[in-house]
């Protein structure tokens, strides 16, 4: 039974523990985060990530918990509507799913389905040694272990991949924005849309609904080069957010209101990952921390949770030889990582103009894209883009030891 360290407790973290777990290895899962991080914007299944999650019997719980989110608008200064794309136009293939739900939530219900999984809260990678016939592991609080394989799941600033691949410069790209996420109390009844104002300077101001109605996702994006700032110091980081925001319209008032008290903030660069291989030695990396065509692009999750199927299962294939099984995962999900990073048209600058002709050029060509001789016409594309991977039902031959170990209890 090969020992498999993860790091990560996100989405692609304990989706993999998930599977190593069935396929018969022992999986640890550290996560720097002092318990799994709630809040979060609102993420999507769809395509073969669906597939991926149904196939580890998750879909009743993530109903449970959808969003039933009607579509995306952008409104102006005062509110009104300048354009939208009702979710049903694309079949569910716009920038809203059919399934729609919040990370936190996900998260959640990925980490209730491992509950025999060790889990190390409040604690990280620090140094790794790799031998011929394992991977020797120190950690931040100077726990010292030794692991057959390890798994980096930890993000866009995967720890993992900076000491087994080297700096995060050779490997994440700057894509010229950020973006800020938290909870704050909803300022009007979104009415399951989610809204945005985008202001002259490259500034998004948004809101998407939460299961209570009385509170909101607040989504604060703009255009910049590379800032240097601790990501380490919160207030800092919100003290950066209100300064670029502060004196536009909508609801950007009650928002920046409601930026102090928010304990589930988040800023980060809007940033693109790319890794030409996804593993050194006995060290591996799946979702963001190997391959992310950031939140432009979406898909992240999708891309987490595929990423991690494959991964696990290519490893149980393999018999756990991991000369044999990295390759492959690679091999296997190459087509579908191009395929899900591409940027929508235009891409940053197209997402969020500077001036304000930009921003009624981007609205005109929205309204005439989702008006009716046209809307067809995007369907039927949309539809003719399925995912590019072909998922293996990867057979659970080797025994669960969890299970076994139980039975023999008994």
């Amino acid at each position: 039974m090969k020992t498999v360290l993860i790091s990560g407790g996100g989405i692609a973290g304990p989706a993999v523990a998930f599977w190593l777990r069935r396929f018969g290895f022992a999986p640890t899962v550290v996560e720097i985060a002092p318990g799994p991080r709630p809040g979060g914007q609102t993420v999507d299944l769809r395509g073969v990530s669906r597939v991926v999650a149904e196939r580890m019997g998750l879909m009743p719980a993530v109903v449970e918990r959808q969003l039933h989110e009607r579509g995306l608008a952008y409104v102006k200064a005062d509110g009104r509507q300048a354009a939208a794309m009702p979710a049903e136009l694309l079949d569910g293939a716009g920038p809203v799913a059919e399934i729609e739900i919040l990370r936190g939530d996900l998260a959640e219900i990925l980490v209730g389905a491992t509950s025999e999984v060790e889990y190390l809260y409040g604690d990280s990678v620090a140094e790794l040694t790799q031998d011929p016939k394992g991977v020797d592991v120190t950690f931040a609080s100077g726990m010292r272990r030794r692991f057959d394989l390890v798994i980096g799941a930890d993000g866009v600033h995967s720890r993992v991949r900076r000491l087994a691949f080297g700096p995060e410069e050779e490997f994440v790209h700057h894509l010229g924005g950020y973006m800020s996420y938290f909870t704050i109390d909803a300022p009007e009844d979104l009415k399951h849309w989610m809204k945005i104002h985008t202001a002259p300077g490259g500034r998004w101001v948004g809101l998407r609904p939460d299961h209570d109605p009385r509170y909101a996702k607040a989504l604060l994006s703009f255009r910049s080069p590379v800032l240097s700032y601790d990501r380490r110091d919160v207030e800092a980081q919100k003290r950066l957010v209100r300064s670029r925001f502060e004196g536009l319209g909508w609801h950007t008032a009650h928002i920046l209101d409601g930026l102090d008290a928010a304990d589930d903030f988040y800023v980060d660069t809007i940033s693109r990952v790319e890794v030409p291989e996804w593993s050194r030695g006995r060290v591996a990396l799946v979702g963001d921390a190997g391959y992310c065509g950031s939140p432009m692009a979406g898909h992240g999750t999708a891309l987490s949770l595929v990423g991690a199927y494959v991964l696990a299962g290519e490893l149980a294939a393999a018999e756990g030889d991991h000369v044999r099984a990295f390759p492959a995962y690679q091999a296997r999900m190459r087509a579908y990582v191009e395929q899900r990073m591409e940027l929508p048209p235009g891409g940053v600058k197209m997402a969020m103009p500077m001036s304000r002709f930009g921003i009624a050029y981007r609205d005109l060509m929205l309204r005439v894209m989702t008006s009716r001789p046209l809307a067809g016409v995007l369907a039927k594309s949309a539809v003719a883009n399925p995912d590019a991977i072909d998922l293996p039902a990867y057979s659970v031959e080797r025994a669960d030891p969890f299970r076994v170990a139980a039975e023999e209890a008994e």
